[in-house]
Protein backbone atom coordinates (compact mmCIF):
# COMPACT_ATOMS: atom_id res chain seq x y z
CA UNK A 1 0.00 0.00 0.00
CA UNK A 2 2.41 2.21 0.95
CA UNK A 3 4.07 1.69 -2.42
CA UNK A 4 0.77 2.55 -4.06
CA UNK A 5 0.41 5.96 -2.58
CA UNK A 6 4.58 6.46 -3.69
CA UNK A 7 3.96 6.10 -6.84
CA UNK A 8 0.40 7.73 -6.70
CA UNK A 9 2.46 11.34 -5.83
CA UNK A 10 4.79 10.60 -8.21
CA UNK A 11 2.21 10.18 -11.13
CA UNK A 12 0.09 13.58 -9.67
CA UNK A 13 3.40 15.79 -10.07
CA UNK A 14 4.28 14.52 -13.55
CA UNK A 15 1.10 15.33 -14.75
CA UNK A 16 1.06 18.75 -12.85
CA UNK A 17 -1.57 20.20 -15.99
CA UNK A 18 -4.06 17.83 -15.93
CA UNK A 19 -4.05 17.50 -12.16
CA UNK A 20 -4.17 21.60 -11.52
CA UNK A 21 -7.42 21.76 -14.00
CA UNK A 22 -8.80 18.47 -12.02
CA UNK A 23 -7.95 21.01 -8.79
CA UNK A 24 -8.91 23.74 -9.48
CA UNK A 25 -12.36 22.40 -9.98
CA UNK A 26 -12.65 20.45 -7.15
CA UNK A 27 -11.39 23.39 -4.69
CA UNK A 28 -13.98 25.93 -6.40
CA UNK A 29 -17.15 23.02 -6.16
CA UNK A 30 -16.24 22.11 -2.48
CA UNK A 31 -15.99 25.70 -1.23
CA UNK A 32 -19.07 26.36 -3.19
CA UNK A 33 -20.45 23.46 -1.51
CA UNK A 34 -19.52 24.39 2.27
CA UNK A 35 -20.25 27.65 1.79
CA UNK A 36 -23.89 27.44 0.76
CA UNK A 37 -24.25 24.46 3.34
CA UNK A 38 -23.03 26.47 5.82
CA UNK A 39 -25.45 29.43 4.85
CA UNK A 40 -28.54 27.38 4.87
CA UNK A 41 -27.46 25.90 8.36
CA UNK A 42 -27.21 29.34 9.55
CA UNK A 43 -30.43 29.92 8.08
CA UNK A 44 -32.45 27.18 9.29
CA UNK A 45 -31.01 27.57 12.90
CA UNK A 46 -31.44 31.34 13.24
CA UNK A 47 -35.24 30.53 12.49
CA UNK A 48 -35.56 27.51 14.65
CA UNK A 49 -34.09 29.33 17.73
CA UNK A 50 -36.38 32.42 17.20
CA UNK A 51 -39.85 30.98 16.74
CA UNK A 52 -39.27 27.83 19.31
CA UNK A 53 -38.22 30.67 21.51
CA UNK A 54 -40.50 33.50 21.21
CA UNK A 55 -43.89 32.35 19.09
CA UNK A 56 -44.22 28.61 18.78
CA UNK A 57 -42.66 27.34 21.43
CA UNK A 58 -41.47 23.46 20.41
CA UNK A 59 -44.76 21.70 19.99
CA UNK A 60 -48.59 23.82 18.59
CA UNK A 61 -52.34 21.63 18.73
CA UNK A 62 -55.22 23.01 16.39
CA UNK A 63 -57.56 21.54 15.17
CA UNK A 64 -57.19 19.24 11.87
CA UNK A 65 -57.56 21.10 9.10
CA UNK A 66 -60.13 20.16 6.40
CA UNK A 67 -58.93 18.36 3.42
CA UNK A 68 -57.08 20.43 1.05
CA UNK A 69 -56.11 22.86 4.12
CA UNK A 70 -52.88 23.67 6.38
CA UNK A 71 -52.94 25.04 9.37
CA UNK A 72 -50.19 27.34 11.26
CA UNK A 73 -50.26 29.50 13.88
CA UNK A 74 -50.61 32.20 11.50
CA UNK A 75 -53.05 31.40 9.15
CA UNK A 76 -55.11 28.68 7.41
CA UNK A 77 -54.59 28.07 3.55
CA UNK A 78 -56.11 26.34 1.29
CA UNK A 79 -56.48 25.64 -2.51
CA UNK A 80 -59.59 27.39 -2.73
CA UNK A 81 -57.73 30.98 -1.95
CA UNK A 82 -56.42 31.29 -4.63
CA UNK A 83 -59.86 31.67 -6.26
CA UNK A 84 -62.15 32.97 -4.18
CA UNK A 85 -59.90 35.80 -3.04
CA UNK A 86 -60.97 34.86 0.63
CA UNK A 87 -57.83 33.88 3.55
CA UNK A 88 -59.91 31.24 5.49
CA UNK A 89 -60.11 31.78 8.97
CA UNK A 90 -58.44 29.36 11.59
CA UNK A 91 -61.11 27.38 13.66
CA UNK A 92 -61.08 27.22 17.52
CA UNK A 93 -60.35 24.18 19.40
CA UNK A 94 -63.36 22.04 19.80
CA UNK A 95 -62.04 19.40 22.46
CA UNK A 96 -59.95 21.69 24.88
CA UNK A 97 -60.89 20.10 27.77
CA UNK A 98 -60.10 16.52 26.46
CA UNK A 99 -57.08 17.72 25.04
CA UNK A 100 -55.88 19.36 28.53
CA UNK A 101 -56.72 15.74 30.28
CA UNK A 102 -53.95 14.28 27.85
CA UNK A 103 -51.40 16.78 28.33
CA UNK A 104 -52.03 16.50 31.79
CA UNK A 105 -51.24 12.30 31.66
CA UNK A 106 -48.14 13.45 28.80
CA UNK A 107 -44.70 13.16 30.63
CA UNK A 108 -41.65 15.83 29.62
CA UNK A 109 -44.04 18.86 28.76
CA UNK A 110 -42.00 21.92 30.60
CA UNK A 111 -44.78 24.99 29.60
CA UNK A 112 -47.94 25.24 27.98
CA UNK A 113 -50.23 28.09 26.90
CA UNK A 114 -52.64 29.11 24.68
CA UNK A 115 -52.87 31.10 21.70
CA UNK A 116 -55.54 33.12 19.72
CA UNK A 117 -54.05 34.44 16.52
CA UNK A 118 -55.81 36.79 13.51
CA UNK A 119 -54.56 39.14 10.94
CA UNK A 120 -55.53 42.97 11.33
CA UNK A 121 -54.96 46.47 10.31
CA UNK A 122 -54.08 49.28 12.44
CA UNK A 123 -55.90 52.76 11.79
CA UNK A 124 -56.58 55.85 12.85
CA UNK A 125 -59.25 56.48 15.18
CA UNK A 126 -60.60 59.69 15.25
CA UNK A 127 -60.59 60.39 11.15
CA UNK A 128 -62.41 58.71 8.57
CA UNK A 129 -59.36 57.16 6.76
CA UNK A 130 -59.28 56.47 2.58
CA UNK A 131 -57.73 53.03 2.61
CA UNK A 132 -57.76 52.88 -0.94
CA UNK A 133 -55.67 55.86 -1.89
CA UNK A 134 -53.26 54.87 0.89
CA UNK A 135 -53.08 51.31 -0.43
CA UNK A 136 -52.49 52.86 -3.74
CA UNK A 137 -49.91 55.27 -2.70
CA UNK A 138 -46.73 54.78 -4.47
CA UNK A 139 -44.28 56.00 -1.72
CA UNK A 140 -45.08 53.65 0.54
CA UNK A 141 -43.82 50.37 0.54
CA UNK A 142 -45.96 47.34 1.25
CA UNK A 143 -44.03 46.44 4.51
CA UNK A 144 -44.78 50.60 5.37
CA UNK A 145 -48.96 49.76 5.99
CA UNK A 146 -49.81 49.11 9.44
CA UNK A 147 -50.57 45.13 9.29
CA UNK A 148 -49.97 43.19 11.40
CA UNK A 149 -50.14 39.52 13.17
CA UNK A 150 -52.66 39.99 16.15
CA UNK A 151 -51.24 37.57 19.08
CA UNK A 152 -53.67 36.91 22.23
CA UNK A 153 -52.20 34.83 25.08
CA UNK A 154 -53.63 32.60 27.79
CA UNK A 155 -52.59 35.88 30.30
CA UNK A 156 -51.50 33.91 33.47
CA UNK A 157 -49.02 31.87 30.93
CA UNK A 158 -47.97 33.55 27.84
CA UNK A 159 -45.23 35.73 28.21
CA UNK A 160 -44.12 33.67 31.13
CA UNK A 161 -43.34 31.16 28.75
CA UNK A 162 -42.71 33.83 25.90
CA UNK A 163 -40.25 36.77 27.92
CA UNK A 164 -38.69 38.12 25.15
CA UNK A 165 -40.46 41.06 23.89
CA UNK A 166 -38.26 44.17 24.64
CA UNK A 167 -40.92 46.84 25.62
CA UNK A 168 -39.61 50.40 24.76
CA UNK A 169 -42.62 52.41 26.52
CA UNK A 170 -46.06 51.23 28.55
CA UNK A 171 -46.67 47.80 29.73
CA UNK A 172 -48.35 44.74 28.30
CA UNK A 173 -52.13 45.02 27.44
CA UNK A 174 -54.60 44.03 30.42
CA UNK A 175 -56.00 40.25 30.44
CA UNK A 176 -59.30 41.99 29.46
CA UNK A 177 -60.45 45.02 28.05
CA UNK A 178 -59.50 46.72 24.30
CA UNK A 179 -55.68 47.65 24.77
CA UNK A 180 -53.16 46.60 22.57
CA UNK A 181 -49.34 46.36 22.81
CA UNK A 182 -47.85 46.81 19.60
CA UNK A 183 -44.71 46.36 17.38
CA UNK A 184 -42.50 49.55 17.25
CA UNK A 185 -42.62 48.85 13.56
CA UNK A 186 -45.63 48.95 13.36
CA UNK A 187 -45.47 52.41 14.65
CA UNK A 188 -43.03 53.69 12.40
CA UNK A 189 -45.25 52.27 9.62
CA UNK A 190 -48.38 53.88 11.19
CA UNK A 191 -46.37 57.73 11.08
CA UNK A 192 -45.95 57.17 7.65
CA UNK A 193 -48.70 56.22 6.08
CA UNK A 194 -50.73 58.75 8.19
CA UNK A 195 -48.46 61.64 8.75
CA UNK A 196 -49.15 61.41 12.63
CA UNK A 197 -47.27 60.89 16.07
CA UNK A 198 -48.37 57.42 17.59
CA UNK A 199 -47.95 57.38 21.50
CA UNK A 200 -48.89 55.30 24.43
CA UNK A 201 -52.62 56.12 25.35
CA UNK A 202 -53.45 57.01 21.75
CA UNK A 203 -57.00 55.32 20.46
CA UNK A 204 -56.32 53.33 17.07
CA UNK A 205 -58.96 51.35 14.95
CA UNK A 206 -58.14 47.19 15.04
CA UNK A 207 -59.26 46.06 11.26
CA UNK A 208 -59.72 42.17 11.05
CA UNK A 209 -58.07 41.23 7.24
CA UNK A 210 -59.80 38.21 7.45
CA UNK A 211 -63.00 38.43 9.46
CA UNK A 212 -66.42 39.46 8.35
CA UNK A 213 -65.86 43.31 8.29
CA UNK A 214 -65.05 43.46 12.39
CA UNK A 215 -63.86 46.54 13.68
CA UNK A 216 -62.77 47.83 17.39
CA UNK A 217 -61.41 50.33 19.07
CA UNK A 218 -58.61 49.66 21.35
CA UNK A 219 -56.17 51.53 23.19
CA UNK A 220 -52.55 51.91 22.51
CA UNK A 221 -51.11 50.01 26.48
CA UNK A 222 -47.41 50.40 24.75
CA UNK A 223 -44.64 49.73 22.22
CA UNK A 224 -41.93 46.93 21.82
CA UNK A 225 -39.11 45.55 20.02
CA UNK A 226 -38.88 41.75 18.97
CA UNK A 227 -36.49 39.91 20.96
CA UNK A 228 -34.63 38.89 18.50
CA UNK A 229 -33.51 42.19 16.36
CA UNK A 230 -32.71 39.74 13.36
CA UNK A 231 -36.11 37.64 13.37
CA UNK A 232 -37.97 37.07 10.24
CA UNK A 233 -41.17 37.38 11.93
CA UNK A 234 -43.53 40.14 10.34
CA UNK A 235 -44.45 42.83 12.92
CA UNK A 236 -47.23 42.06 15.47
CA UNK A 237 -49.92 43.42 18.08
CA UNK A 238 -50.31 41.72 21.47
CA UNK A 239 -53.73 42.24 23.08
CA UNK A 240 -55.99 40.81 25.25
CA UNK A 241 -57.86 37.13 24.32
CA UNK A 242 -61.71 39.20 24.45
CA UNK A 243 -60.44 41.33 21.62
CA UNK A 244 -58.28 38.59 19.57
CA UNK A 245 -61.65 36.25 19.63
CA UNK A 246 -63.64 39.02 17.98
CA UNK A 247 -61.11 39.24 15.36
CA UNK A 248 -61.15 35.79 15.09
CA UNK A 249 -64.09 34.96 14.93
CA UNK A 250 -64.67 32.72 17.86
CA UNK A 251 -68.01 33.76 19.09
CA UNK A 252 -70.95 31.76 20.42
CA UNK A 253 -72.80 32.23 17.06
CA UNK A 254 -69.97 30.88 15.09
CA UNK A 255 -68.99 27.94 18.01
CA UNK A 256 -72.78 27.14 17.23
CA UNK A 257 -72.62 27.28 13.97
CA UNK A 258 -69.63 24.61 13.73
CA UNK A 259 -71.71 22.21 16.68
CA UNK A 260 -75.07 22.19 14.25
CA UNK A 261 -75.86 18.96 12.67
CA UNK A 262 -75.24 18.37 8.81
CA UNK A 263 -78.59 17.01 8.06
CA UNK A 264 -80.17 20.54 9.11
CA UNK A 265 -81.47 22.57 5.94
CA UNK A 266 -80.55 25.88 6.46
CA UNK A 267 -81.48 26.36 2.90
CA UNK A 268 -84.04 28.70 1.34
CA UNK A 269 -83.51 28.16 -2.28
CA UNK A 270 -87.17 26.37 -2.53
CA UNK A 271 -88.63 29.73 -1.64
CA UNK A 272 -89.52 32.27 -4.73
CA UNK A 273 -88.31 35.58 -5.04
CA UNK A 274 -92.39 36.32 -4.29
CA UNK A 275 -92.84 34.49 -1.31
CA UNK A 276 -89.50 36.34 -0.25
CA UNK A 277 -90.14 39.84 -0.89
CA UNK A 278 -93.27 40.32 -2.42
CA UNK A 279 -94.86 40.78 -5.75
CA UNK A 280 -94.68 43.93 -7.63
CA UNK A 281 -98.25 44.54 -7.12
CA UNK A 282 -98.12 44.87 -3.46
CA UNK A 283 -95.02 47.20 -4.26
CA UNK A 284 -97.11 49.70 -6.34
CA UNK A 285 -100.15 49.52 -4.94
CA UNK A 286 -100.30 50.97 -1.91
CA UNK A 287 -103.07 52.93 -0.84
CA UNK A 288 -103.50 55.76 1.47
CA UNK A 289 -103.59 53.73 4.77
CA UNK A 290 -100.58 51.71 4.07
CA UNK A 291 -98.15 54.78 3.33
CA UNK A 292 -98.92 55.90 6.76
CA UNK A 293 -96.84 52.72 7.33
CA UNK A 294 -93.75 54.56 6.12
CA UNK A 295 -93.87 57.38 7.50
CA UNK A 296 -91.35 58.18 10.49
CA UNK A 297 -93.92 58.88 13.29
CA UNK A 298 -95.74 55.68 12.85
CA UNK A 299 -92.62 53.52 12.13
CA UNK A 300 -90.65 52.48 14.79
CA UNK A 301 -87.25 51.97 12.93
CA UNK A 302 -85.41 50.80 16.36
CA UNK A 303 -87.39 47.90 16.18
CA UNK A 304 -87.78 46.96 13.24
CA UNK A 305 -85.69 44.04 13.34
CA UNK A 306 -87.76 42.75 16.45
CA UNK A 307 -85.78 41.02 19.15
CA UNK A 308 -82.56 41.02 18.30
CA UNK A 309 -80.96 39.60 22.16
CA UNK A 310 -80.58 36.35 20.93
CA UNK A 311 -78.29 37.90 17.66
CA UNK A 312 -76.29 39.96 20.09
CA UNK A 313 -75.65 37.08 22.25
CA UNK A 314 -74.42 35.09 19.24
CA UNK A 315 -71.88 37.48 18.21
CA UNK A 316 -70.26 37.96 22.24
CA UNK A 317 -67.22 36.26 21.78
CA UNK A 318 -66.56 32.74 23.43
CA UNK A 319 -64.10 33.67 26.48
CA UNK A 320 -63.50 29.80 26.48
CA UNK A 321 -62.24 29.74 22.96
CA UNK A 322 -58.82 29.01 22.23
CA UNK A 323 -56.72 28.20 18.66
CA UNK A 324 -54.18 26.62 19.87
CA UNK A 325 -52.50 24.72 22.66
CA UNK A 326 -48.41 25.85 22.95
CA UNK A 327 -45.79 22.94 24.41
CA UNK A 328 -42.53 24.06 25.46
CA UNK A 329 -40.44 20.09 26.00
CA UNK A 330 -38.54 19.44 29.21
CA UNK A 331 -36.23 18.05 26.41
CA UNK A 332 -36.33 19.48 23.07
CA UNK A 333 -34.67 16.94 21.50
CA UNK A 334 -37.66 14.56 22.40
CA UNK A 335 -40.00 17.25 20.06
CA UNK A 336 -40.75 14.96 17.34
CA UNK A 337 -40.93 12.10 19.69
CA UNK A 338 -43.71 13.91 21.39
CA UNK A 339 -45.58 15.06 18.69
CA UNK A 340 -46.10 11.20 17.28
CA UNK A 341 -47.01 10.25 20.90
CA UNK A 342 -49.81 12.93 21.25
CA UNK A 343 -51.15 12.31 17.57
CA UNK A 344 -51.64 8.75 18.61
CA UNK A 345 -53.15 9.91 21.78
CA UNK A 346 -55.49 12.11 19.92
CA UNK A 347 -56.36 10.16 17.20
CA UNK A 348 -56.89 6.75 19.81
CA UNK A 349 -59.69 8.67 21.69
CA UNK A 350 -61.20 10.48 18.56
CA UNK A 351 -60.52 14.11 19.39
CA UNK A 352 -60.36 16.56 16.17
CA UNK A 353 -56.78 17.88 17.01
CA UNK A 354 -53.10 17.47 15.56
CA UNK A 355 -49.76 18.23 17.03
CA UNK A 356 -47.33 19.65 14.84
CA UNK A 357 -43.73 20.28 15.74
CA UNK A 358 -42.56 24.00 15.37
CA UNK A 359 -41.48 23.92 11.93
CA UNK A 360 -45.25 23.26 11.06
CA UNK A 361 -46.32 25.44 12.97
CA UNK A 362 -44.54 28.12 11.58
CA UNK A 363 -45.19 27.05 8.27
CA UNK A 364 -45.75 30.23 6.84
CA UNK A 365 -41.98 31.27 7.72
CA UNK A 366 -40.15 27.89 6.79
CA UNK A 367 -41.82 27.25 3.32
CA UNK A 368 -39.83 30.01 1.94
CA UNK A 369 -36.59 28.79 3.29
CA UNK A 370 -37.00 25.00 2.55
CA UNK A 371 -38.45 26.68 -1.31
CA UNK A 372 -34.62 27.92 -0.80
CA UNK A 373 -33.06 25.06 0.18
CA UNK A 374 -33.85 22.98 -2.56
CA UNK A 375 -32.91 25.35 -5.01
CA UNK A 376 -29.56 25.47 -3.56
CA UNK A 377 -29.50 21.55 -3.56
CA UNK A 378 -30.53 21.37 -7.12
CA UNK A 379 -27.22 23.87 -7.50
CA UNK A 380 -25.26 21.54 -6.02
CA UNK A 381 -26.34 18.35 -7.62
CA UNK A 382 -25.82 20.33 -11.49
CA UNK A 383 -22.57 21.17 -9.72
CA UNK A 384 -21.87 17.92 -8.82
CA UNK A 385 -22.42 16.29 -12.55
CA UNK A 386 -20.56 19.04 -14.20
CA UNK A 387 -17.35 18.60 -12.05
CA UNK A 388 -17.71 14.73 -12.20
CA UNK A 389 -17.73 15.12 -16.54
CA UNK A 390 -14.80 17.49 -16.40
CA UNK A 391 -12.55 15.14 -14.28
CA UNK A 392 -13.80 11.67 -15.75
CA UNK A 393 -13.04 13.57 -19.54
CA UNK A 394 -9.30 14.77 -17.68
CA UNK A 395 -8.76 11.48 -16.14
CA UNK A 396 -9.93 9.24 -19.69
CA UNK A 397 -7.36 11.92 -21.53
CA UNK A 398 -4.31 11.13 -19.01
CA UNK A 399 -5.47 7.30 -19.02
CA UNK A 400 -5.45 7.19 -22.68
CA UNK A 401 -1.68 9.41 -22.69
CA UNK A 402 -0.58 7.06 -20.32
CA UNK A 403 -1.27 4.01 -22.02
CA UNK A 404 2.27 2.78 -22.89
CA UNK A 405 3.33 3.19 -18.89
CA UNK A 406 -0.04 0.81 -18.05
CA UNK A 407 1.33 -1.41 -20.79
CA UNK A 408 4.44 -2.01 -19.14
CA UNK A 409 3.60 -2.28 -15.59
CA UNK A 410 1.24 -4.98 -16.96
CA UNK A 411 4.47 -6.56 -18.96
CA UNK A 412 6.93 -6.52 -15.85
CA UNK A 413 3.87 -8.39 -13.88
CA UNK A 414 1.75 -5.98 -12.24
CA UNK A 415 -1.86 -7.11 -12.17
CA UNK A 416 -5.04 -5.41 -12.87
CA UNK A 417 -5.97 -4.88 -9.39
CA UNK A 418 -2.31 -2.84 -8.49
CA UNK A 419 -3.03 -0.83 -11.87
CA UNK A 420 -6.57 0.11 -10.67
CA UNK A 421 -5.62 1.09 -7.26
CA UNK A 422 -2.95 3.19 -8.07
CA UNK A 423 -5.01 5.05 -10.78
CA UNK A 424 -7.70 5.01 -7.66
CA UNK A 425 -5.43 6.12 -5.07
CA UNK A 426 -3.90 9.35 -7.52
CA UNK A 427 -7.98 10.10 -7.53
CA UNK A 428 -8.52 9.93 -3.69
CA UNK A 429 -5.05 11.77 -2.93
CA UNK A 430 -6.00 14.72 -5.59
CA UNK A 431 -9.85 14.94 -4.63
CA UNK A 432 -9.41 14.13 -0.80
CA UNK A 433 -6.33 16.98 -1.27
CA UNK A 434 -8.26 19.75 -3.26
CA UNK A 435 -10.96 19.52 -1.21
CA UNK A 436 -9.21 20.10 2.14
CA UNK A 437 -7.18 23.09 0.72
CA UNK A 438 -11.16 24.05 -1.16
CA UNK A 439 -12.34 23.60 3.16
CA UNK A 440 -9.60 26.23 4.24
CA UNK A 441 -10.48 29.03 1.73
CA UNK A 442 -14.35 28.30 2.36
CA UNK A 443 -13.48 28.81 6.50
CA UNK A 444 -11.47 31.59 6.00
CA UNK A 445 -13.58 33.10 4.18
CA UNK A 446 -16.97 32.65 6.14
CA UNK A 447 -14.94 33.76 9.17
CA UNK A 448 -13.55 36.96 7.63
CA UNK A 449 -17.50 37.29 6.35
CA UNK A 450 -19.17 36.76 9.67
CA UNK A 451 -16.96 39.18 11.22
CA UNK A 452 -18.38 41.75 9.32
CA UNK A 453 -21.88 41.33 10.98
CA UNK A 454 -23.82 42.03 7.13
CA UNK A 455 -27.48 41.98 8.35
CA UNK A 456 -30.85 42.99 5.73
CA UNK A 457 -32.94 45.51 7.22
CA UNK A 458 -35.41 44.91 3.93
CA UNK A 459 -38.64 42.86 5.87
CA UNK A 460 -39.82 41.03 2.65
CA UNK A 461 -35.97 40.03 2.63
CA UNK A 462 -36.25 38.69 6.07
CA UNK A 463 -38.97 36.74 5.76
CA UNK A 464 -37.51 34.70 2.99
CA UNK A 465 -34.27 34.57 4.51
CA UNK A 466 -35.40 33.31 7.53
CA UNK A 467 -33.62 36.36 9.26
CA UNK A 468 -31.81 39.30 8.59
CA UNK A 469 -28.65 38.44 9.76
CA UNK A 470 -26.14 36.83 7.04
CA UNK A 471 -23.32 34.82 8.45
CA UNK A 472 -22.04 30.77 8.07
CA UNK A 473 -22.34 28.42 10.32
CA UNK A 474 -19.66 25.53 9.59
CA UNK A 475 -20.64 22.46 11.09
CA UNK A 476 -17.73 19.44 10.99
CA UNK A 477 -20.58 17.35 9.62
CA UNK A 478 -20.63 19.77 6.53
CA UNK A 479 -17.20 19.31 5.91
CA UNK A 480 -16.53 15.79 6.31
CA UNK A 481 -19.70 15.25 4.14
CA UNK A 482 -18.26 17.48 1.02
CA UNK A 483 -14.98 16.07 1.25
CA UNK A 484 -16.62 12.55 1.25
CA UNK A 485 -18.49 13.62 -1.84
CA UNK A 486 -15.46 14.84 -3.16
CA UNK A 487 -13.26 11.60 -3.32
CA UNK A 488 -16.51 9.39 -4.06
CA UNK A 489 -16.98 11.94 -7.30
CA UNK A 490 -13.25 11.27 -7.99
CA UNK A 491 -13.29 7.64 -7.90
CA UNK A 492 -16.32 7.29 -9.64
CA UNK A 493 -14.97 9.29 -12.44
CA UNK A 494 -12.01 7.22 -12.61
CA UNK A 495 -14.17 3.45 -13.14
CA UNK A 496 -14.39 4.23 -16.84
CA UNK A 497 -11.23 5.40 -17.89
CA UNK A 498 -8.94 2.68 -16.01
CA UNK A 499 -11.63 -0.10 -16.95
CA UNK A 500 -11.62 0.94 -20.57
CA UNK A 501 -7.84 1.00 -19.96
CA UNK A 502 -7.22 -2.02 -18.31
CA UNK A 503 -8.86 -3.94 -21.58
CA UNK A 504 -6.30 -2.98 -23.87
CA UNK A 505 -3.20 -6.29 -23.76
CA UNK A 506 0.10 -5.56 -22.14
CA UNK A 507 1.52 -5.96 -26.07
CA UNK A 508 -0.91 -3.50 -27.73
CA UNK A 509 -0.28 -1.33 -25.20
CA UNK A 510 3.66 -1.10 -25.68
CA UNK A 511 2.97 -1.30 -29.29
CA UNK A 512 0.84 1.98 -28.84
CA UNK A 513 3.21 3.87 -26.76
CA UNK A 514 6.38 3.14 -29.52
CA UNK A 515 3.95 4.47 -32.37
Amino acid sequence: MREILRLAIRNIREHKSKSLIIAFFIIFGSAIVILGNSFMESVNRGLEKDFRSNYTGDIAISVVPPKGSVIDIFTMSSASMAITGQIPQIPGLTDREKIEEILAETDGIKNQTKLVSAQVFITMSEDEVDLGAIINNDNLEITDLPVAVLFAGESSSYFDMFPGQKISQGTYPSATGSEVLLDERIRNGYQRTYGKPLNVGDKVLVLGANTKGVIREATVSGFFSPANQYSAMFQCVYASPDLARAFADLTYGAALEETLPDNIDMSISELSEEDLFGSDDDFFNIDDDDSALLSSESLDFNNILGDTSLRDELNQVDQGSWQFILLKCSNPRQMNSMVAELNAKFQQAGINAQAMNWKAAARSYTSSVEGIDIFFNVLIIILAIVVFFIIMNTMIVSVIERTSEIGTMRAIGAERKFVRRLFFAESLILTVGTSLIGTVLAVIFSLIFNSLNIAVTNEIAKMILGGGQLYFSLTPQIIISTIFICGLVGILSNIYPVTSALKITPLKALSKGSE
